[in-house]
């Protein structure tokens, strides 16, 4: 085929989707005035550009269904959320089943669980539970060698442990007697406590009452030399005494309270039993060293070389609650008053502390207003939806619309179920109510279709009739207002069969289909036409180039000069 044939070819072949040829530039290229030929790529792609038309329709209309599911997954969401609401309004354990306690006095707190029932009761507290602890001796630190001896320590419950001291021992020093006595898994926990002074092994039940009380015995000194433990200088004695046995013999001393170690040497020496004492002192404080007078014969005092002296006595807590007295090893009471724990903060014995169980009307209308909220967010969505919106093109025509989801039956049932649940009336079994409605509760409908809350009203009616509100919930058995809008609103949100689920898996398969249809036309059509006018506009680019010298070989052979004029 000779250039201008292939030319006149693709020209006759030409369709409508197919981008109009410049024919100016095919004359010019035939003259050789400018630079020949056609923009083959671009051809090509302007001409599959307008064979897409139906693909950019359809493309078009996924970008709707796109837009539908969105705004089907944000509603699914919001409406969700107030069946979350209802459900909590709806349930033994939620906040129209919560308690708040008050109490008139600050030596006594309380809780209630959930469902307790309201009321007030008196309580007595004569006295707090103790924890039994004791105390040893000061040594200089916590790493000095104890004196010889043993220590045994008596669980209320009858288990006991001894635990020698010294060197050698397991108790040699208060850290090493600390870890054995821990070590032995009694019940008490034992540390060791310093000051400017000294250190002491401080010994405390791990629980307190009087069933976890303990005593600490430690044996009698028997030798020629006995020094006291110090007392802080200044310090004085108490109502005491002290026995001291020379040659079998026994004699008690009695201390009175306000007496000085000093004093305490007096006496025993002026009894002339053998023993010579003597008041001292040192960094520490004072006290009171005894030897035997001739310098061998043995002595015995009850006061051992290394002792304990009890700090508290493990008791139990004593109280009344409504005249019932009560006994508890815990300053934390269980089972006093069903349902409620008392926590013991002081006593005053006879001293009445009047305890309240009531609604906790905090939580209940933190609920309701979170329900109000949710409701406005899903109302608000779908009243959007019927919105109309206005928007004016570069040539000034003006267009509306509404939202994606106008024509949806999904939306526009919901939008009547969400307003019809508002209209549910509770009425008793038997007797009356102050709650029927919402509107008894300061719930009112806006012209929007949202809602509002009159607080005064709400909080009025959770302080004065919290039984009302709940029933009106609640009803007699989980079947009032909130098990009444939560079954309507459950036909839409419903995992399997919801209308949300349907419409969305409408949506999707339809979306799909369209996936289908712009792949199978890419593949069937646009690829083989693509092929196609790659092929013609190529040949019609060759047969462009060879015109030019096709037309000078043609001149020449009619006898024309490249100017166009005749030889003849």
């Amino acid at each position: 085929m000779s250039s201008t044939s292939a030319v006149n070819s693709l020209l006759s072949s030409t369709t409508s989707t197919t981008p109009a040829i410049n024919i100016s530039s095919i004359l010019a290229a035939s003259s050789g005035a400018s630079t020949p030929g056609i923009d083959v790529t671009s051809a090509v792609a302007a001409a599959i550009y307008a064979d897409r038309a139906p693909e950019r329709l359809w493309q078009a209309d996924q970008t709707t269904l796109s837009t539908q599911t969105s705004a089907l997954n944000s509603l699914q969401t919001a409406t969700s959320a107030v069946e979350n609401d209802l459900q909590a309004l709806n349930t033994l354990t939620g906040p129209l089943a919560a308690r708040t306690v008050t109490s008139s006095s600050s030596d006594l707190t309380a809780t209630a669980a959930t469902g307790t029932a309201s009321g007030t009761h008196t309580v007595e507290i004569n006295n707090l539970a103790a924890t039994a602890s004791w105390y040893s001796d000061e040594e200089s630190s916590p790493t000095s060698t104890l004196p010889a001896s043993s220590m045994t320590i008596t669980m209320a419950g009858g288990a006991t442990a001894t635990f020698a001291t010294g060197t050698g021992n397991p108790g040699d020093t208060l850290n090493d007697l600390a870890t054995a006595i821990n070590g032995a898994a009694l019940g008490v926990s034992a540390t060791v406590v310093s000051d400017s002074t000294g250190s002491r092994l401080a010994i405390l039940s791990n629980t307190s009452g009087a069933a976890n009380d303990f005593s600490i015995t430690s044996p009698n000194y028997t030798g020629t030399s006995w020094t006291s433990p110090d007392i802080p200088t200044g310090d004085t004695l108490g109502a005491n005494s002290v026995t001291l046995t020379v040659g079998g013999t026994p004699t008690t001393i009695a201390t009175t309270s306000g007496e000085t170690y000093a004093q305490l040497a007096t006496a025993i020496n002026g009894l002339g039993i053998g023993v010579t004492a003597t008041a001292g002192s040192d960094a520490n404080g004072t006290n009171l060293t005894l030897t035997s007078t001739d310098g061998t014969t043995p002595f015995t005092i009850n006061e051992p070389s290394f002792g304990f002296t009890q700090a508290v006595a493990g008791t139990d807590a004593s109280l009344t609650v409504d005249g019932v007295p009560i006994n508890s090893a815990s300053n934390t009471v269980t089972g006093a008053i069903s349902g409620v724990t008392l926590n013991l903060l002081g006593a005053a014995p006879g001293v009445p502390i009047d305890l309240t169980i009531a609604s906790d009307a905090s939580q209940v209308s933190t609920a309701i207003n979170q329900l109000v909220t949710d409701y406005n967010t899903a109302i608000g969505m779908v009243t959007s939806q019927f919105n109309l919106t206005s928007s004016t093109n570069s040539s000034g025509t003006t267009t509306t619309s509404q939202g994606a989801l106008a024509s949806d039956p999904t939306l526009v049932n919901l939008q009547s179920s969400l307003e019809q649940a508002l209209n549910y009336v509770y009425t008793p079994a038997s007797g009356t109510t102050t709650v029927s409605s919402l509107n008894d509760l300061g719930i009112t409908e806006n012209s929007d279709g949202t809602l509002s809350v009159d607080s005064t009203t709400l909080d009025n009616a959770l302080t004065n009739n919290p039984g009302d509100v709940q029933s009106f919930f609640e009803g007699a058995s989980l079947n009032g207002f909130a098990n009444s809008m939560y079954n309507a609103l459950n036909t839409y949100t419903e995992p399997g069969t919801g209308a949300f689920t349907v419409d969305l898996n409408s949506i999707s398969a339809e979306n799909s289909s369209l996936t289908s249809e712009i792949s199978d036309f890419e593949t069937n059509y646009i690829a083989s036409q693509q092929t196609v006018l790659t092929a013609d506009y190529t040949s019609a680019e060759v047969a462009l180039q060879q015109l030019p010298q096709e037309m000078q070989q043609l001149n020449s052979e009619l006898g024309f000069n490249s100017n166009g004029s005749s030889n003849g």
